[in-house]
């Protein structure tokens, strides 16, 4: 059965329907109150005439669909289509960063706290979304350091010999190892931070105070103190909530967009508590093909190169995308234009949420003023976007702690590479990005000294330690300085004959820095990452930001977010830095490569061959350029270079040698 004929046998119930090219390839999905009459409308000659749906129906030649229930459920099953299936000819949205949430493992033996951007069916709690997404981390952070929960990725479902640096410096109760913490306080710093999430600070502050008074009459002063210092974080956190409060009111999503030379910008402010606390760019620069729909109501916008704009269906295919598998969905949201959908999607979402949901085009007053308002930021966005203007080095810092979710914006960025031949000569580098340059002084390179043959992610470890192991060393001094430390810096000696009371060498200065950098970025994939990641947490380090850009998909791992890849616009300023630092540490591993494996050849069997010295060896190296063009070279031609007797001596070695093998 043909297409045509197919169309004509469709059901006239709810469904999706799925148009394929000749590959089997599902080029565009929608969905219909009544499959028969949507799809049908496809054959009029007047819905072909537009761009858009004469491309589709010359490309497709089969159709599927789906029935449902209702129309509810067609939206749900389009939006997870769409997201499944990518079709070229729908509005994709490809921004697909969700804000973050905080996430208590409730179902571990001792239960750790996260940042995480996916809700799972896992048994753990959720608490958020935060705006802007480093809320999230000052969240984690201010839990670590008042009720000692961590974020570590070490097995506390058994005791290890000892803790890691967080215990030391009070940011972990150490339930990793027996006898530092007991069941019953774990559960109480579980509880209270269980109490902070969820904004029940009366409850927790009476709690806090009742064990703070029994831990001072039992003189355990250093446990009362402790309790007094939650105390205190918990009096100026109500205080900023009655402020951010007094003037309530619900929150919202407020849309606005820009549309021009064929490109889109659209914007979208989070208000919360009457508040804009945050605002999200989406971008898109190839819509000529989706310029006009296919018979639904939109409103159509001119603009100034004549072209026409249909912003319903877009708004239609961008909300789905953005709401429907959503676990938070503010009370209103504000788009600029209206769509046939509308009412079915504010139902649906309604259903889904279990509070009315409110989903209006303002025309007039206050709320279509903050319609505009998002429409003049978003013009202002594609202007910078699209108009190539250089972003200042603040935004990009801010847009990359933004993108890769780091507490802080990025000052000092170190990358690794790692560069061999088969697993012949193997080195590594390490660049460094600092204050929005490349910093060549701080450049090291490395020699793998204790990997045989081809093992990236083994090398990876043993760089990654031996680089951070002396920034520990530095931290926590060690006491014993005549163990020898392989992977680190020398240990300092005594010179021969010098007594216990001469003056002690003094070690030059180094220009090493002393603190960890803002990120450790990575040239490779999550093998890579997790051979970094053992080193870093070997040495304690075990909530430094981690990350690795692969070459082929250009899409960008964050360590503890493994499942959720980072893919940036390739217009993106934040992966053009990132590229541009990958790249400048591949370059330097290469060179350094090169260099070992020129030295490599100058100490070649050369020197083994009778008649042939240091000079004889350097002349031949210097005029034929490496060892194997000298293998190659005839009697003649090493003749030119060395006496007569000696060229035939070499040409007999390489070519007896390769005859007999």
């Amino acid at each position: 059965m043909d297409l045509f004929e197919k169309i004509r046998t469709l059901p006239t119930q709810p469904g999706v329907y799925l148009y394929k090219n000749a590959e089997g390839e599902v080029i565009y999905v929608g969905k219909a109150k009544n499959l028969r009459s949507r799809v049908r409308s496809y054959l009029l000659e007047a819905s072909q005439a537009n761009a858009k749906t004469g491309s589709l129906m010359r490309e497709a030649i089969d159709l599927d669909y789906i029935l449902v229930a209702n129309e509810h459920e067609a939206l749900a099953l389009e939006n997870n289509l769409i997201k499944q299936r990518k079709p070229r000819f729908n509005i994709l949205l490809r921004d697909d960063k969700t804000y973050p949430y905080v996430k208590l493992t409730l179902a571990d033996r001792y239960p750790k706290v996260f940042v995480t951007r996916r809700l799972r069916k896992d048994d753990a709690a959720y608490y958020g979304p935060y705006f802007p997404g480093n809320l999230a981390y000052r969240v984690v952070e201010l839990i670590h350091r008042s009720f000692l929960l961590p974020s570590c990725k070490v097995d506390l479902s058994r005791y290890h010999p000892r803790a890691c640096l967080q215990y030391y410096i009070h940011r972990c109760l150490g339930p990793c190892v027996e006898d530092l913490t007991t069941p019953e306080a774990y559960k109480d710093a579980v509880r209270d931070a269980q109490l902070f999430l969820e904004g029940r600070h009366a409850e927790l502050e009476r709690t806090l105070t009742a064990r703070m008074m029994a831990a001072a009459e039992a003189e355990k002063f250093e446990a009362a103190a402790r309790l007094r210092d939650q105390l205190s974080t918990v009096h100026q956190l109500q205080e900023k909530q009655r402020i951010a409060t007094a003037e309530q009111s619900d929150d919202a999503d407020v849309f606005g967009y820009h549309f021009e030379d064929g490109a889109l910008a659209v914007n979208l402010f989070h208000m919360r508590a009457g508040k804009i606390v945050d605002r999200r760019e989406f971008f898109w620069d190839d819509l000529p093909e989706l310029l006009e729909a296919n018979g639904e109501a939109a409103e159509e916008r001119t603009v100034p190169d004549g072209e026409s704009f249909q912003a319903g269906p877009f708004f239609s295919a961008l909300l789905k995308q953005l709401y429907i598998d959503q676990h938070y969905v503010p009370r209103s949201i504000l788009v600029p234009a209206d769509f046939d959908d509308r009412e079915a999607l504010a139902n649906l979402l309604t259903a889904r949420t279990g509070h009315r949901i409110e989903l209006a085009v303002p025309q007039r007053g206050e709320k279509r003023s903050l319609v505009d308002l998002a429409s003049q930021n978003a013009r202002q966005s594609h202007t910078q976007r699209f108009r190539v203007l250089e972003p200042s080095r603040n935004a990009i810092q801010e847009a990359l702690a933004d993108a890769l979710m780091l507490p802080e914006l990025p000052r000092r960025i170190e990358c690794f590479d790692i560069s061999h031949i088969q697993g012949a000569e193997t080195v590594a580098s390490l660049v460094v990005w600092e204050d929005g340059k490349m910093n060549k002084s701080a450049y090291r390179k490395f020699k793998v000294m204790t990997v045989q043959g081809v093992d990236d992610f083994a090398s990876m470890r043993e760089v990654v330690h031996r680089r951070y192991k002396r920034i520990r060393d530095q931290q926590t001094p060690q006491k014993n300085l005549d163990q020898p430390d392989t992977l680190g810096a020398p240990s300092l000696r005594l010179p021969s004959g010098a007594r216990v009371g001469d003056r002690e060498p003094q070690p030059a200065k180094s220009k090493e820095p002393t603190t960890m950098p803002s990120l450790v970025l990575i040239d490779g994939g999550l093998g890579q990452l997790h051979a970094a990641a053992d080193a870093l947490e070997s040495l304690g380090f075990t909530s430094q930001p981690l990350a690795s850009i692969a070459k082929k998909e250009e899409v960008i791992y964050l360590y503890g977010n493994e499942d959720e890849p980072v893919v940036l616009d390739r217009r993106s300023p934040v992966l053009h830095l990132v590229q541009l630092i990958r790249d400048e540490s591949h370059r330097f591993a290469v060179g350094y490569h090169r260099q070992r494996r020129a030295m490599r050849d100058r100490d070649s069997e050369l020197l083994n061959i009778p008649g042939v010295g240091p000079q004889t060896r350097q002349r031949l190296l210097t005029h034929f350029g490496s060892l194997r063009d000298v293998q190659q070279a005839t009697a003649e031609s090493l003749a030119a270079v060395v006496p007569r007797k000696t060229a035939e001596t070499i040409w007999r070695h390489f070519h007896e040698t390769q005859s007999a093998s």
